[in-house]
């Protein structure tokens, strides 16, 4: 276990290269949690990765936070409702920060499940913090995305207005046992044709159901789906490195002292990333 988050590290790292040139990459599925806070993700999430042990599988849990100010590391790190896992060794728990990237979700996310595939694990769960755009985000590396959300208390119209619907495959009402929870999936009904289910995380009612619904889904997955969710991780961490790219400064000065124009300037922007795509 040790080892393998010395290996995360190093992913998360400028020595990613170097370990994703050894890696073998191996087959593993990666279902994406997310949904506004305290939905109660983490309590879900913890009943979903006993349900899989419970069948023999290697889980790994990977929480992406936003990251700190000061440090860089992920802010939600403790993970306190997940602690019955800890001693699991087929369990895998990790904080990830997103240091900044575009849109919420870490730039190590597609190296760290390529890693965990590598290293045997059977599953991912991502989990994002549910701010900003990391939500919308984590439909381009999980098959399905999971969106959580409370009874009552506006969830439904909140998460239509976030653009939460759009990316959800599976929407779950938890905390199912509360006043309001027909009628949140009444209102989510009119909203979306998205299966729905209802579950009481903290009592483990409903996880049956909601592991079974994820496995229907990830049996219709098709390779234009697939190809789908690959173009959008490119594009994403391509981004990421535009914004980071080192003559992005100089031209936005030139642009903006009138020395040139935005269109010639993105094009001066993407050329040398071009020049390198065509290399052998």
């Amino acid at each position: 276990m040790r080892a393998t988050g010395r290996l995360l590290s190093l992913i998360e790292s400028d020595r990613r290269d170097e370990v994703l040139a050894v890696l073998e990459p191996g087959p593993i599925r990666v279902v994406g949690v997310t949904g506004p806070p305290g939905a109660g993700k983490s309590t879900t999430i913890a009943a979903m990765v006993a349900g899989y042990r419970a069948r023999g599988q290697r889980v790994a849990v990977l929480a992406v936070d936003p990251s700190s100010p000061y440090s860089g590391g992920a802010l939600l790190g403790d993970r306190i409702r997940m602690a019955q896992h800890i001693n699991d060794p087929d369990v895998l728990i990790r904080s990830v920060a997103t240091r900044g990237h575009l849109g919420g979700l870490a730039a190590a996310v597609p190296a760290a499940i390529r890693l965990l595939g590598g290293l045997g694990y059977d599953l991912i769960l991502l989990e994002t913090v549910g701010v900003g755009q990391s939500e919308i985000e984590i439909a381009a590396v999980a098959d399905p995305t999971l969106v959580i959300l409370n009874p009552g208390a506006g969830d439904a119209v909140q998460a239509a207005k976030a653009g939460l619907l759009e990316v959800a495959d599976i929407l779950v009402v938890n905390k199912a046992d509360r006043e309001g929870a027909d009628r949140t999936v009444r209102e989510l009904r009119q909203e979306t044709h998205a299966p729905i289910l209802k579950l009481v995380a903290a009592r483990d009612e409903g996880i049956p159901e909601l592991l079974e619904a994820v496995d229907a889904h990830h049996r219709t997955d098709t390779p234009e789906r697939r190809t789908a969710r690959a173009r959008a991780q490119i594009l994403s961490l391509a981004q990421t490195r535009l914004r980071t790219h080192p003559d992005l400064d100089t031209l936005a000065a030139a642009v903006a002292a009138g020395h040139g124009d935005p269109y010639t300037a993105a094009e001066n922007l993407l050329r040398p990333a071009e020049s390198e795509a065509a290399l052998p």
